[in-house]
């Protein structure tokens, strides 16, 4: 049964269900309720007022999502783009990133680690084959090379 958001409360109840589960930012919170069935005249002032109530904050999902992504391997470049294809402004995730604490280089050594034992590459087409995926998983080339060189 799909629940009906034809009311303020609706749109809100169902918001906070959504931010219950994990942070959401403005767009992507705004997308599923539209997706819910939410007309648009009453998903901004429940926003608006998740927002001043602070339940809805964009700063808590930048550093949410670049934690979970970090963890999950990938590098400030991936993070970057997946934010800003997300509506997020390119200040406020280069902001985010800049805050995370995270130690790129050694979350790119971790990353290598775990997928090539830690084994430099020793011909090339192995090391292109290394590169490529460290590159996919959005780490500098620069940082690759580096490592990929041993000069890191």
């Amino acid at each position: 049964m799909v629940a009906v958001l034809d009311n303020p409360t609706a749109v809100r109840r169902a918001a906070m269900d959504l931010l219950a589960r994990r942070e959401h930012g403005r767009i992507e919170l705004s997308r599923k309720l539209r997706q819910r069935g939410a007309p648009a005249e009453l998903i901004e002032p429940a926003l608006d007022r998740l927002a001043e109530e602070g339940l809805l904050s964009e700063a808590r999902y930048l550093e949410s999502f670049v934690r979970m992504r970090a963890n999950a391997g990938y590098g400030p470049l991936r993070i970057r783009e997946e934010l800003t294809q997300r509506g997020l402004s390119r200040s406020d995730v280069e902001q985010a990133l800049r805050d995370s604490g995270f130690d790129w280089s050694e979350q790119l050594r971790a990353v290598w680690q775990r997928k090539f034992s830690g084994t430099l590459p020793s011909e090339p087409r192995e090391r292109a084959k290394q590169g490529r995926f460290l590159s996919y998983r959005g780490y500098p080339l620069d940082m690759v090379g580096r490592l990929l060189g041993g000069r890191d």
